[in-house]
């Protein structure tokens, strides 16, 4: 609450708070320092004194005490505006002649003020600086005249430091502005409440560092002002250095924590002294526990223009309390009143009942912070989890490429044993050939020395055979090597490091979605149709191409696909009437389908509400009564059916006949949805019908009519039509008489209300009726 209380200028508590008339408050110190003249001159409008400076800050206020609000010499323009609980920085050193100066001026055609902005603005308000006294006068003179300028000025403006709006300022100057005594009292008895804490704890009420790991912490030895925050000497060495982003932050003394004297006070100007003679103003409250006496037995607040008069009376017209002399002689004679009382019962309740909704906002907004401190404890374990899951599968990968690397390893010395073993073989088998060939040549040579001829002759053919087949044993490759000395292994492991190098979270790129919610508000049943609605739950990143809903039969069996697309909301036609259906929904993207949303539970319509068809309808078939009564343009037969399908159960409807004349014979039953429209009900083999005229009935399905039925109709008569899918049994009465059961030739399928007549007989449907259970047994004949 105390931001509610915080001047928008100053950042202090308010102090005498005035109501501008965008409704804002300002305190009234503020208010005159932010006061500009518009337009017609730009004339310096001297201000007081914000404050004195060194040791010439007691005398200065002494002499400038707070003004009287009230008082007919204005308001005063010292005291607290420029205080240090104002949190304004600067003011006036060493009396009157070192004040600082205002420059009042305002913007060609704007009628807003332009001033220049304090560094001290606790939010960027702008703030005027002050215009020093005029020479030879004294600083409580300086003060009266700034007072009796800007009261009597009507060329002043005041522009709101929230809102931006502007105000001119009339004759009585900032007199003219309600005082907010509400306000005023809040901030009392928050002071008051605040003075109480404090004092009852001033012994511990010392400034200790904020970011201190120590039992007890530190003192703290300064405070940034960018950050907020205060530290000890050690905490701003280590958390806040002068380099860096923390260069440009500026870090000043700790403030002082206040004393319980001070913060009991009635309000900061209490302790300014006593005002001085000559053209101060007094100050409201007095000095010290006077003060918080007479705030204590504060009085009700008086009628501005009239101060002698308490309010009385609220004028709606211009929304604000009025007293009786200003009914009477005032501007607001011919407004329109209300009682005073009654009127502040009534802003009370319409307040309430707007806290009430801000209420509710910040209930949703505490729930919706706790879902969010959920969230972030579930990032971490989730955090914690995803890394354990990572190391795990890049470990399983670093296996898996180790056992790889094994089974390449053994290819490869497989395939050098292979080479190897090749080579020995070569080898020996050359090595074996050239010992043979050798000791050849040599005994060859030893018989060539000998001189005998006779016994060369008797060895040389044998001998000559043997060096040719020698010889023919070295073949065309036999000195070649079988295998060679490269290895013909190359290892491709360009896709691997293209899908290392390409390794991530498919999860960050899509995952399946998540569960859909079904939205049961917006779930219905209507007649045989149901319309389910659902959407995707909130904080959900996984893309949604799509959503499947499925259906089970009614009877709890097997479930079916009856949608497949992007919408969330879906109607299903064409469903049994009395019966049960279970349905739900999961949605699909690439990376698959998810989950099933909860099971919905839809109960269809135990009787069916219906009309005739006008697009099924034979186009000489006229429709009236929201379709509900039929006749024909047509001497000839047409046929017109229902809205409603049957497939299974017990379902009754009546039509009511309106019109007969020259005894036409109309047919009553039930179709197929192809049946032929321009011939009578029954007469092809997609439609069972009674068809009927002044005397009798009878059955007709496939052009062959069965089962005559004494009993006519006429005009005002009433055809019944049960049609029993369970027995499958197709029954009709006239006039409450059954004409007798009639079995179906086909049972299976769907069958819709079928009626078929011409132009001398109309008839009006009745539909959503239960099964009589006073009906009259049949009255049958001989053909």
């Amino acid at each position: 609450m105390e931001e509610e209380l915080k001047c928008p200028v100053c950042g202090s508590l308010f102090r005498e708070p005035i109501i501008l008339p965008c409704s804002h408050n300002v305190c009234l110190p503020c208010a005159r320092t932010i006061a500009v003249q518009t337009p017609d001159s730009e004339q310096h409008l001297p201000q007081p004194l914000l404050h004195s400076r060194g040791s010439g800050l007691a005398a200065g206020a002494a002499a400038a005490p707070p003004l009287d609000h009230e008082a007919a010499a204005g308001p005063a323009c010292g005291g607290g505006a420029g205080s240090a609980a104002g949190g304004l920085g600067g003011g006036a050193g060493g009396g009157g002649d070192h004040a600082d100066k205002l420059s009042l001026y305002s913007e060609t055609d704007s009628g807003y003020g332009s001033y220049t902005p304090s560094l001290k603005s606790p939010n960027g308000v702008r703030v005027l600086p002050m215009v020093p006294a005029p020479p030879g006068s004294s600083a409580a003179a300086a003060r009266g005249a700034a007072c009796s300028s800007l009261s009597s000025s009507s060329s002043s403006s005041i522009t709101c430091p929230q809102c931006h709006r502007s105000a001119s300022l009339d004759h009585r100057g900032l007199r003219g502005f309600q005082r907010n005594r509400l306000l005023e009292a809040i901030v009392q008895r928050y002071q008051q409440g605040r003075g109480a804490v404090q004092g009852a704890s001033a012994a511990a009420a010392v400034a200790i560092c904020q970011l201190c790991d120590r039992t007890p912490p530190e003192p703290a030895a300064t405070l940034c002002e960018q950050c907020d925050v205060l530290y000890c000497a050690a905490c701003q060495l280590k958390c806040h250095p002068s380099r860096g982003p923390f260069a440009k932050h500026r870090l000043v003394q700790p403030p002082p924590p206040p004393a319980p004297a001070e913060a009991a006070s009635a309000s900061p100007g209490a302790a300014q002294g006593a005002p001085s003679g000559g053209g101060g103003c007094k100050s409201p409250g007095g000095t010290g526990a006077g003060a918080a006496a007479s705030s204590a037995a504060r009085k009700y607040p008086t009628c501005p223009e009239h101060e002698m008069e308490n309010y009385s009376m609220y004028c709606v017209s211009c929304r604000t309390p009025v007293c009786y002399l200003c009914l009477e002689e005032g501007r607001h004679c011919k407004h329109e009143v209300k009682p005073l009382g009654a009127m502040w019962k009534q802003h009370k309740a319409q307040l309430s009942q707007a806290l009430n909704g801000v209420s509710d906002k910040a209930k949703e907004a505490k729930e919706f912070l706790v879902q969010l401190k959920n969230i972030l404890q579930q990032i971490q374990e989730n955090g914690l989890d995803y890394e354990a899951c990572l190391v795990a599968q890049c470990d399983a990968l670093v296996d898996a490429l180790t056992r790889q690397k094994a089974k390449l390893l053994t290819k490869v010395t497989k395939e050098r044993e292979h080479k190897l073993k090749m080579v020995w073989d070569q080898i020996n088998h050359c090595t074996l050939k050239l010992r043979q060939s050798t000791g050849l040549m040599e005994y060859c040579l030893e018989v060539m020395k000998e001189n005998d001829p006779s016994g060369f002759l008797q060895i040389s053919d044998a001998l000559i055979k043997r060096v040719q087949v020698s010889q023919e044993q070295w073949v065309k490759g036999a000195l070649e090597p079988k295998v060679s000395a490269e290895f013909e292994l190359t290892l491709d492991s360009e896709p691997l490091l293209q899908a290392i190098h390409q390794l991530d979270f498919i999860q960050m790129k899509c995952r399946v979605p998540p569960v859909p919610l079904l939205q049961l508000e917006k779930c219905c049943t209507r007649n045989n149709s149901v319309t389910l609605a659902w959407r995707t739950p909130p904080f959900t990143h996984s893309p949604v191409d799509g959503y499947i809903l499925e259906l089970d039969d009614g009877d709890g069996g097997q479930y079916r696909e009856v949608y497949v697309g992007k919408e969330t909301l879906c109607t299903i036609d064409g469903l049994h009437f009395n019966s049960t259906y279970n349905a739900r929904v999961k949605a699909f993207n690439s990376s698959g389908v998810g989950p099933y949303s909860k099971t919905v539970v839809l109960q269809t319509s135990d009787v069916a509400w219906f009309t005739f068809d006008p697009n099924s309808g034979h186009r000489d078939i006229i429709l009236s009564n929201d379709n509900q009564t039929a006749t024909c343009s047509s001497y000839d037969d047409r046929v017109v059916l229902g809205t409603a399908a049957f497939s299974k159960g017990v379902h009754y409807w009546e039509l009511h006949v309106d019109r007969y004349d020259n005894h036409p014979d109309p047919a009553f039953g039930v179709a197929r949805a192809s049946v032929v429209k321009d011939m009578m009900l029954g007469k092809d083999d997609k439609a069972w019908a009674m068809y009927v005229d002044n005397n009798r009935s009878w059955f007709m399905h496939c052009n062959s009519h069965t089962n005559r039925t004494e009993g006519g109709v006429c005009k005002g008569a009433t055809v019944g039509v049960l049609l029993d899918l369970n027995k499958h049994t197709l029954t009709f009465f006239i006039n409450g008489q059954q004409q007798g059961p009639t079995a179906f030739s086909h049972v299976d399928g769907v069958f819709m209300p079928a009626l078929s007549l011409n132009r001398n007989v109309q008839v009006t449907l009745h539909t959503g009726l239960e099964v009589p259970t006073n009906l009259g047994r049949p009255k049958l004949s001989s053909n």
